[in-house]
């Protein structure tokens, strides 16, 4: 804990899986505090009791204590845009799971009640935190890698196979593009903040086991505005496996990770090599990047230090997410226009 950091009390709004991943890492913590959990199905209100932790069924039961700074939202994708500009109008920070929104207006307007309101928006994207990714983006940035040339990125697990079908994560409307919004989106982010702006995208899905509408595959191909090429893939139905590989033209750089941002323990190992040189290794050990990416958003919200991710930023992927949705769906190009 950082000496003389105030206590930043939130409310979780939400108890499915990563609702109470969230709950549960936050037990304890040396200054976010949880208050409650917004939970209108009255099943999990025992879990939430276990915790210690009061139970309201509506959002705007926490909204109007004073003392709560921030509501962070673990709710289904389609809520997200109405509840971020309900707590941004209630005067509260809000810190939005992945998507912020499924189509790039939604997200721009998510923003835009932050920016009147003059709160912090924050946004699940815990992969930045990673130190290898950290020092890869440092070494691109740098110019450590020579031209970038082209990266490859893969996020892939079977964390949800027991979600049954019907469930909001197996629908089309609501996670669509199989992958994107549980996984794939974690690999846009990254590579927009290795590159910036995305120009074009071709994207295709395949439903190969699970038999959800949405799919169970995605695989993706970017061009970005500066010149460089990207593709990844997500796969629902496999043993875990995240990579992230970047080419430049003097080396390139590959991260490999043991273990789920969710999940303690493995390391995360990076990889490089340059011409004649042969390969290197460098090891890291798990981080918690999920609360990392909480304090930063706490960090931000108290006027202690910049967030991470710019609002543009956070609109882009999701006019990157609307593109791959488009493009699976009508199987073309598309382009995306500079409206942020």
């Amino acid at each position: 804990m950082t000496t003389g950091t105030a206590d930043f009390t939130v409310a979780i709004a939400g108890f499915g899986w990563w609702g109470k991943h969230m709950a549960t890492r936050l037990t304890d913590h040396p200054f976010i505090k949880v208050a409650g959990i917004v939970e209108p199905m009255a099943a999990n209100h025992a879990a939430i009791s276990e915790l210690g932790l009061p139970v309201w069924t509506d959002l705007g039961e926490p909204l109007e204590i004073a003392g709560i700074d921030a509501v962070i939202l673990t709710t289904p994708n389609p809520l997200h845009e109405e509840q971020v500009i309900r707590c941004a109008g209630a005067g509260k920070h809000v810190f939005c799971e992945k998507p912020l929104g499924l189509t790039g207006d939604s997200a721009r307007r998510s923003a835009q009640a932050c920016r009147t309101a003059g709160v912090q928006l924050g946004i699940g994207h815990e992969r930045r935190f990673e130190p290898a990714m950290m020092q890869l983006k440092s070494d691109i940035d740098s110019g450590a890698l020579g031209t970038i040339m082209h990266a490859e990125a893969a996020f892939s697990h079977d964390k949800l196979i027991g979600v049954p079908k019907g469930d909001w994560r197996t629908s089309k409307a609501v996670s669509p593009a199989a992958g994107m919004t549980a996984m794939g989106i974690h690999l846009t982010d990254l590579l927009i903040s290795f590159f910036g702006r995305v120009e074009t995208v071709q994207a295709m899905t395949a439903s190969r086991s699970l038999g959800w509408e949405t799919g169970d595959v995605v695989t993706v191909q970017l061009k970005f505005r500066a010149g460089m090429t990207a593709s990844l893939s997500a796969v629902l139905h496999t043993p875990h496996f995240i990579r992230m590989h970047v080419f430049g033209s003097d080396q390139w750089v590959q991260i490999l990770n043991d273990s789920h941002p969710d999940t303690p323990g493995g390391i995360v190992r990076a990889l490089s090599s340059r011409t004649g040189a042969g390969v290197s290794q460098v090891e890291h050990d798990w981080t918690d990047a999920v609360t990392a990416n909480l304090e930063a958003f706490a960090a931000a919200a108290q006027g202690r230090s910049p967030y991470l991710f710019s609002t543009e930023e956070m609109v882009h992927n999701i006019e990157v997410l609307e593109a791959i949705t488009v493009s699976a769906e009508d199987n073309r190009t598309v382009t995306i226009p500079d409206l942020t």
